[in-house]
């Protein structure tokens, strides 16, 4: 079985790429499964119902988020409309967020090919938000599904605190891939027990700017240190993903590979 997953989609310019560049990946590779983090695809900040179902149409299976999810008010609605095998069940939040919240971090399915899988989706506490532990709520959800494919998707800012979840999973999930810096990571290993690691795969959008937003309002913010509205940056747009392979009864990773391709499908 091999996984697609696509890094921090950002902005229009993520949003474009993804659309001219996932059916020839899909078909390149032959993926089982895509899976995306889409928390910046609205503008850079957050997600919006239509943006989801877009994605979902395009043929990724589940989207992940992070810190950003709520920026768009609507996707709360979005969330509570969840159920079943909806749409909005298949777009994920950070398991370790307070109780009561709106929307749910795993998802479980099946590939065309009938193979179960699940999704988890946890967000870090170093230099975060100090949400639920996300080393215990990945022991709690773990106990909930049945399935041997289980990729992480660990949303974190500290390099340490993303390794450290890797360790802690190997040898009872697939794959713990981190987001959330936007910078690919060269770190790809497939650990002792068989799990697939990446510090973080990168972002799908503008490498023309600062993470994503334009070069000159960071750059201005820095010197000024004046609070501003970001816009997206538009130039030097690339793809980054990771691909997975795992066998599909056992769950361990056998390989695992780092993609980027620009706009043209050329690979950087």
């Amino acid at each position: 079985m091999r996984i697609l997953f696509i890094g921090d989609i950002f902005g229009r310019p993520g949003r474009n790429v993804v659309r001219e560049q996932l059916e020839a990946l899909v078909e390149e590779h032959r993926a089982n499964l895509v899976i995306a983090n889409a928390e910046n695809a609205a503008g850079g900040f957050g997600i919006t119902p239509a943006l989801a179902e877009e994605f979902l149409e395009l043929g990724i299976e589940v989207l992940t988020t992070g810190n950003h999810v709520w920026d768009k008010r609507e996707i709360m609605d979005y969330f509570e409309t969840a159920n079943g095998s909806g749409p909005a069940r298949r777009v994920l939040r950070p398991a370790n967020y307070p109780a009561g919240l709106p929307g749910c971090g795993l998802f479980e399915g099946r590939t065309r090919e009938g193979v179960a899988y699940a999704v988890i989706n946890l967000q870090g506490r170093v230099f975060m938000a100090p949400n639920d532990d996300p080393f215990r709520t990945a022991d709690a959800l773990l106990q909930k599904t049945k399935a041997k494919v289980i990729l992480v998707d660990f949303h974190a800012e500290a390099t340490s605190e993303k390794v450290a979840l890797g360790w802690y999973l190997d040898g009872r999930v697939t794959a713990v891939i981190g987001t959330h810096t936007h910078v690919p990571t060269a770190d790809e290993r497939i650990l002792p027990q068989g799990t697939a690691y990446l510090t973080d795969v990168g972002m799908t959008g503008p490498y023309d700017g600062v993470i994503g937003v334009q070069k000159e309002q960071i750059i201005t913010r820095f010197l000024k240190n004046l609070p501003m509205r970001f816009e997206a940056a538009t130039g030097n747009v690339k793809l980054c993903a990771v691909l997975i392979d795992c066998d599909e009864k056992s769950g361990r990773a056998t390989a695992i590979e780092r993609l980027m391709v620009d706009q043209a499908g050329d690979r950087k």
